[in-house]
Order: structure tokens, then C-alpha cells, then sequence
């Protein structure tokens, strides 16, 4: 009886024992599998979706660095149609010229934004009517707002106690952010008349002071870190 009592202890500390050497992998396993990505849309009507190559890349990196989050270096780019498109909860679109979904692709970003998707919209000169028509056909009944320089957006990390900073000249106007909310989560984020995409590229490619580009990468990490609070 003893012998069989102690062999059951013994079994329970073995169990044990293996356990404490299985979370560690387990907790590296989930923590490669977790890492934050931003998806790029592809779309049609001519616009050039794939704009400034290097600046997801440098705000991923950017972000992995200085904020609490751990990024994959690269985006991925992805068609509203393909298999994998709710795989992405974080979706980035930009481009100059014209944006074009088709119905079946409405109602796909619809579902997505619906069921937990975050879509930033960056306005790369030349892409707001075409972006606002197409955002109006996801969200027919729910409008652009524009937020507020109080909004968490904007100081959940990093402060811009003026709101979105301004980045390049477009039209001269002032920099803007506008958002969609769905059931009170904010769904969809519009940066406009800044262009934080121009601001995230290597310093070679618009030579932009420092500072412009520190504001724009802060930013863009901000959006980032309330995305993944809603």
C-alpha cells in the first residue's frame, strides 16, 4: 500500500515536472504565432495599392522597437477576396488615384470591419473621393466623424495634444482624422491631408526632416495600439 502511494506521488511530480518544461515552448509557440502584422489591401480601379514600398515595414519595425508589441517585419498584402482575408484583423489601404471594390468585396470588408476587422485608411494624394464613395457603400448608414484631438488615438502612447500631425502639403488644408463606428468600436480610421505613409518611408525617399518622420512612425504606432484595444 505504501509502495503503491508513493509510486502515485511519484507519478503526480513526474506530471508535473514534464508540465513546467511544456509551457515555456507552449508560451514561445503562441508568442511567434501572435505577432502583430498589418495586412495591406489590394484593390481595383487603378489606384497603385502598393505605394511606398518601405513604409509598413519601417513603422512595423518602428512600432516592435519602442511600444509594447511584439511585430512580424514585413506586411502582408492581401486581396478582400482571398481565403486567408479574416486571418488580418489590422488592414492599411492608401494609394494615389482610384479605389474600386467590387459588391462581393463590400460585403466581405463589411463582415470583417463587423466581426472584430480595423481598416486605416491613409490618404495618399488623389485618394480621398474615390475612398470616401467606396467607404460609404461598406457603411451606408454610418458616417465619417471627425475625432477629436482628446480622442485616445491620439494620446495612447504617444501625445499629439493637436491631433493628427501634418505630414505633407497635399492641398494645404490641416491634417484631419476622421473614423466610422460600428456599434460605439471604432471600425475605421481615415488619416487625411497628412499622408503618414509618405512619413513612414526611409529618409532617402522624401527626405523629410527627422522630426516629420518621428511624428508620422508615433502616429502610426498610436493606431496601431488603440486598434488593439477595441
Amino acid at each position: 500500500m505504501r509502495k503503491t502511494f508513493k509510486n502515485f506521488i511519484f507519478l503526480i511530480y513526474l506530471g508535473v515536472y514534464i508540465f513546467s518544461l511544456l509551457i515555456p515552448l507552449y508560451s514561445q509557440s503562441k508568442t511567434t504565432e501572435q505577432k502583430f502584422t498589418i495586412a495591406r489591401i489590394k484593390y481595383d480601379g487603378g489606384g497603385d495599392w502598393y505605394c511606398d514600398p518601405s513604409s509598413l515595414p519601417n513603422l512595423l519595425a518602428f512600432a516592435n522597437k519602442n511600444a509594447p508589441i511584439e511585430t512580424t517585419m514585413d506586411e502582408k498584402r492581401v486581396s478582400i477576396m482571398d481565403e486567408d482575408f479574416f486571418s488580418y484583423p489590422y488592414l492599411y489601404i492608401s494609394g494615389h488615384g482610384n479605389i474600386k471594390f467590387s459588391q462581393e468585396e463590400v460585403l466581405r470588408l463589411r463582415k470583417h470591419l463587423q466581426n472584430g476587422g480595423f481598416l486605416h485608411a491613409d490618404d495618399n494624394y488623389g485618394l480621398d473621393e474615390s475612398f470616401r464613395r467606396e467607404i460609404k457603400r461598406v457603411f451606408p448608414n454610418n458616417e465619417l466623424v471627425e475625432l477629436p484631438a482628446s480622442h485616445p488615438i491620439y494620446n495612447i502612447f504617444y501625445k499629439f495634444p493637436n491631433g493628427m500631425p501634418k505630414i505633407h502639403e497635399h492641398d494645404g488644408k490641416a491634417a484631419r482624422g476622421f473614423g466610422i463606428f460600428y456599434k460605439e468600436r471604432l471600425v475605421v480610421f481615415y488619416s487625411y491631408e497628412t499622408d503618414l505613409g509618405d512619413g513612414w518611408e526611409s529618409p532617402d525617399v522624401h527626405n523629410d526632416p527627422p522630426q516629420k518622420r518621428k511624428a508620422a512612425l508615433q502616429m502610426g504606432t498610436n493606431i496601431i495600439l488603440y486598434s488593439l484595444t477595441q
